[in-house]
Order: C-alpha cells, then sequence, then structure tokens
C-alpha cells in the first residue's frame, strides 16, 4: 500500500513539466499567454526549464492565433503565420516587402530589413499578387475594423510569364481583445489560391476560424471553425483580384450569418443544455429571461443582437 502511494506521488520528470508547460501555454485563448505564461512559470519554479517550455510554445501559438504587430518603423503590420517564415524569427510583410525579425515570447518585432530578391516573386507574379493585395485590403477595411491581410506567394514565385500554375495563400486576421472586460477574440481566414494554366481556372480553398473566451464570473469559450470549396476563371491580374474577392466577402459574409443565427438562439438552446436541474441557489432559472446574465447580455451586445 505504501508502495501504491509513493508511486502516486512520484515527481513529473523534467520532460514531463516542460510538456504540459507547452500545452498550456499552445492552448492559451487569445490574448491571455502572457498570464497563463506568469502561472507556468510559478508551477514550475524552475526558469531554465520554464524557458525551454516558453521557446517552444510562443511561436507555436503566434503562428495559430496568427498574431500581428507593428513593424518597428511603423510602416505597417506583419502577421506571424508559418506561409511568411522564410526564416528563424524572421517573417516576410509583402506588402512592403521588408522582412521582420521577432521576438516571440516579448511579441514585438525587434529588428526590420528590405526583402531580398529571391525572397519576392518574380515581377509577373507580383502582379497579380499586388492586384489580388489591393482588393482584399479594400474589403477588410470595410469588414473587420482592427483586421488585417496580406496575400504570400507560395508556389512559383520564380515564374516569368505564362504557362505554369502558380499559388497564392491570402491571411485575414482580425483580434479584439479587452482583457479589463473578461472578454477577448479573433478571426482568422486562410484562403488558398491555385492559378491552373490548363483548364484556366483558379481554384479556391478557405478555412476560417472563431475563437471567443468571455471570463467574467465563469468561463464560456467558442472555437469553431469552417472550410469552403470554390473555382473561378483565369483572368487578368486585376480581373482575378475582384472576383477572388468576391468569393472571399461571400463565403465569410455567409460564415458570419450563420455565427449570428447561432446567438440568437443562444437563450433558448444553450443554457437550457448546460443547465443545472437543482441550482445551488436553489432557486428556479429565469429561462424566459436569460439576457439578464452578463455573457448573453454583452454577446448581444456585441453582435448587435436584438437591435
Amino acid at each position: 500500500m505504501a508502495e501504491c502511494s509513493d508511486e502516486a506521488q512520484a515527481e513529473l520528470s523534467d520532460k514531463e513539466k516542460k510538456d504540459i508547460a507547452v500545452w498550456f501555454l499552445s492552448n492559451a485563448p487569445v490574448g491571455e499567454i502572457s498570464y497563463v505564461a506568469k502561472d507556468i512559470r510559478a508551477l514550475i519554479g524552475d526558469d531554465k526549464l520554464y524557458d525551454m517550455a516558453a521557446s517552444e510554445a510562443f511561436p507555436r501559438h503566434n503562428k495559430a492565433h496568427l498574431l500581428i504587430l507593428e513593424l518597428p518603423d511603423r510602416s505597417g503590420d506583419v502577421i506571424i503565420t508559418g506561409h511568411g517564415e522564410i526564416g528563424k524569427n524572421q517573417y516576410l510583410e509583402p506588402r512592403t516587402a521588408q522582412v521582420a525579425t521577432v521576438d516571440h515570447i516579448k511579441q514585438v518585432c525587434t529588428g526590420l530589413r528590405p526583402a531580398m530578391d529571391d525572397e519576392l516573386p518574380s515581377p509577373y507574379i507580383e502582379e497579380f499578387r499586388y492586384a489580388l493585395d489591393v482588393e482584399l485590403c479594400k474589403y477588410v477595411a470595410e469588414a473587420y475594423p482592427k483586421g488585417i491581410s496580406a496575400v504570400y506567394c507560395t508556389r512559383g514565385k520564380d515564374i516569368d510569364g505564362p504557362g505554369n500554375d502558380f499559388e497564392f495563400v491570402a491571411i485575414i486576421s482580425a483580434s479584439k481583445k479587452s482583457p479589463r472586460n473578461f472578454c477577448n477574440g479573433n478571426w482568422r481566414s486562410v484562403w488558398t489560391f491555385e492559378f491552373k494554366d490548363e483548364t484556366q481556372l483558379v481554384g479556391v480553398k478557405g478555412k476560417i476560424q472563431v475563437a471567443a473566451h468571455y471570463f467574467e464570473e465563469g468561463n464560456v469559450q467558442l472555437d469553431t471553425k469552417n472550410e469552403f470549396n470554390d473555382s473561378t476563371i483565369f483572368q487578368s491580374p486585376e480581373d482575378c483580384a475582384v472576383q477572388l474577392t468576391n468569393i472571399v466577402r461571400h463565403h465569410e459574409y455567409e460564415y458570419f450569418q450563420s455565427l449570428e443565427a447561432s446567438y440568437l438562439h443562444l437563450p433558448d438552446g444553450m443554457f437550457k443544455d448546460l443547465r443545472r436541474k437543482l441550482p445551488i441557489t436553489r432557486t428556479l432559472f429565469p429561462w424566459h429571461n436569460t439576457l439578464q446574465f452578463s455573457v448573453t447580455r454583452d454577446i448581444s451586445k456585441e453582435l448587435g443582437i436584438g437591435k
């Protein structure tokens, strides 16, 4: 019996501690990793072990959440994504043709340099990339008050004329962080455009992820995703840009509408699914007026529901 007790209380190995720390840091809600890190450091009680976990988890977390960082010269922002990663802690900002050096743990840009020629698309590819970037910027400015977009060439960047396939990835990232109001969230969408010369079509694949965390007097999280497929005709750079942006706009608006519709039914459905049959207060839950509870009231207010 004593042996079983000793085994149950056996100390975790350093590797196990590090792996657990990495998991918690990597899965921290958007805008809250610094708070989680503070607690993890205190729990581990070993700065060297914490540094190892942080150096692994922070880059993973930042790329997963498409973190937006301001460039040191304030000429724009860079999105932390694997599609723009060109070296250790170095990320391309394609709109300004610059490469930012990033401190993942501090979540700041620490350096900036012009991108080299071999890091940029050829003039032919850049014509398509630039046109798409311009149209997406217009859309994002209208749809996301705090959103940022970027377009990367992920295949065929050295092509110098028609007759070959190439591929772009467009990233849209928008965050709203309000820890003082116990609420953080972000919208992330990744769109892949495959330009196929033989069929003269552009294939479209999209993935949208939405995350929100509300933690006033509780802990409510939303983590949802959806994928889309579409296509359009391979045209001139300007015409392709307009058509592709319209496809993005259409699918994102429809998905937003579906989320809004689900919130409209949240008071009657979701809360009933979560109810406790015998409340601790021993008073009946007011299902007819769930809007009196701050979580429902604030979500409805943010989405403009019920106005």
